[in-house]
């Protein structure tokens, strides 16, 4: 079985935006002692702009980290777990293809 250029590049790109954003989420951990989620944009003002950066890229984290904990502990259907797997997967995907673009050009590629 042999991929695609552009499958590989799909692969490539969604390993990448699953990678950055768990490095992001845990990066934001580790320094401000507290589990990054969506409701840091609850709080308004300035931490909710500066919280935007991280939210944006470390969204399929934790979609999956939550959705992974939901099921474990709620006992979350599994049509719900996949949608939630594919949302996660679809925004990495974007992500992943933002932080390449970004890479290139930096690079000069």
């Amino acid at each position: 079985m042999t991929l695609s250029p552009s499958a590989l590049d799909s692969l490539q790109t969604l390993c990448i935006g699953l990678a950055l954003s768990g490095l992001l989420a845990s990066a934001f951990e580790l320094f401000t002692e507290r589990r990054a989620s969506f409701s840091l944009l609850e709080r308004g003002g300035v931490t909710a702009v500066a919280a935007l950066p991280m939210l944006a890229f470390g969204a399929p984290f934790i979609i999956l980290r939550n959705t992974v904990r939901g099921r474990r502990f709620e006992r979350r259907p599994i049509p719900f777990v996949m949608i939630a797997t594919m949302i996660a997967c679809g925004w990495s995907l974007m992500s992943g293809r933002v932080a390449l673009d970004l890479a290139h050009m930096i690079a000069g590629v």
